[in-house]
């Protein structure tokens, strides 16, 4: 079963956050991800969820998402993304 990571982001410091937009897609790819949805602005239609960023990702499956949330080399890039955005993360399992 599919399984997407869902991050709603705002960036306090672009250039800042700028290594991160260039080096994430590989690790990414790493754990067969893919983006679904890739930074941008949503429409709130209803409700007041009024994310200024929207990224999706999709993996195979639960697991490579937990492997590329655990993996040891994107820690610093995960610290990093910390540091200059204020962000929220899901992950949730896909209809089968």
């Amino acid at each position: 079963m599919k399984a997407y990571l869902v991050l709603d982001l705002s960036v306090n410091d672009f250039a800042g956050f700028k290594p991160y937009i260039a080096e994430i897609p590989a690790f990414i790819a790493r754990h067969s991800g893919r983006y679904i949805v890739s930074g941008v602005q949503p429409t709130t239609i209803e409700g007041d969820w009024a994310p200024e960023r929207l990224v999706i990702i999709e993996f195979p499956g639960r697991e490579k998402a937990q492997a590329f949330l655990n993996d040891p080399d994107a820690q610093d890039l995960f610290k990093l993304r910390h540091a200059t955005t204020t962000s929220k993360l899901l992950l949730a399992d896909g209809c089968t």
